[in-house]
């Protein structure tokens, strides 16, 4: 899950299946980590699991409100889709694997390579945790 403010991978879950778990998983990860306001917006594609009984339950319980992508329009998840063109691209394309967890170490290590050394162009040319550390900082400005 990406919080599009900084394009911050902030909540994931790796597992051996496409349940409505995996997702809400991510979700729990992604909701402890930013504890947003209740309303805040999730937004997906119109995958079984985002769309299952389960996960919206899970969406409502939290507070956040469920945002889904037109059918068949890409471009409306456009910045998840472009995460995963790259993850694919840059680590796991053409990769065998000999097991899971090599798999799933090089899933976490490019997330890690994104989250605090991916430039954005977006972003001022700046990763997604460099971007919030300056606003945090400008934040810690205002105050004083």
């Amino acid at each position: 899950m990406i919080d599009l403010y900084s394009r911050q991978v902030v909540g994931w879950s790796l597992q051996p299946h496409m349940k409505a778990s995996l997702v809400k998983d991510a979700l729990a990860m992604a909701w402890f980590r930013r504890r947003p306001a209740a309303g805040v917006i999730f937004h997906s594609d119109r995958g079984s699991q985002y769309c299952s009984h389960e996960f919206q339950d899970a969406l409502k319980a939290w507070g956040v409100r469920s945002s889904m992508s037109c059918k068949g329009n890409c471009w409306d998840n456009a910045p998840t889709e472009s995460f995963w063109g790259r993850l694919k691209t840059a680590s796991v394309h053409g990769q065998k694997f000999a097991t899971r967890e090599k798999a799933r170490q090089a899933v976490m290590d490019w997330v890690a390579f994104y989250n605090h050394k991916r430039l954005h162009s977006s972003l001022g040319y700046l990763s997604p945790m460099q971007y919030e550390q300056r606003w945090y900082a400008a934040q810690r400005k205002k105050a004083a």
